[in-house]
């Protein structure tokens, strides 16, 4: 049974730009990256502490204050603010593992698409 694309009275259905899906890419990365640090980096029973409850924390921040429809709603000068902080401890993360460059490759596109997303919600 084939879908019809036409227009459903009283539906609004969100438009997904290419930008939100670097974003999604982005804090899967960034939660990946996390879990990938806690288990590596510490020793056996933190290491199950920091790589399921970093990610979960993360995640958390996120759906409170980085959604796209959040619990908080926050100036957008203090959203920046948490978002970079996520990102700045996912670059360190990645640096502590001695990828000093895939953190900062991640950091650029990350911050990159911040950036974006964010002089996009100004205007």
């Amino acid at each position: 049974m084939p879908q019809d694309s036409t227009a459903v009275p009283g539906v609004n259905r969100p438009n997904i730009t290419p930008l939100d899906v670097v974003r999604a890419i982005v804090l899967v990365v960034a939660l990946f990256s996390l879990g990938l640090w806690g288990f590596v980096s510490w020793p056996l029973p933190m290491n199950i502490v920091f790589g399921i409850g970093l990610p979960v924390v993360v995640l958390l921040v996120w759906a409170l204050f980085l959604s796209p429809r959040p619990v908080l709603r926050l100036h957008p000068f203090l959203r920046a603010v948490v978002e970079l902080l996520i990102y700045v401890g996912v670059t360190l993360a990645w640096w502590a593992m001695g990828q000093g460059w895939a953190g900062i490759a991640f950091a650029v596109v990350a911050v990159g698409a911040g950036l974006v997303a964010g002089r996009r919600s100004l205007s």
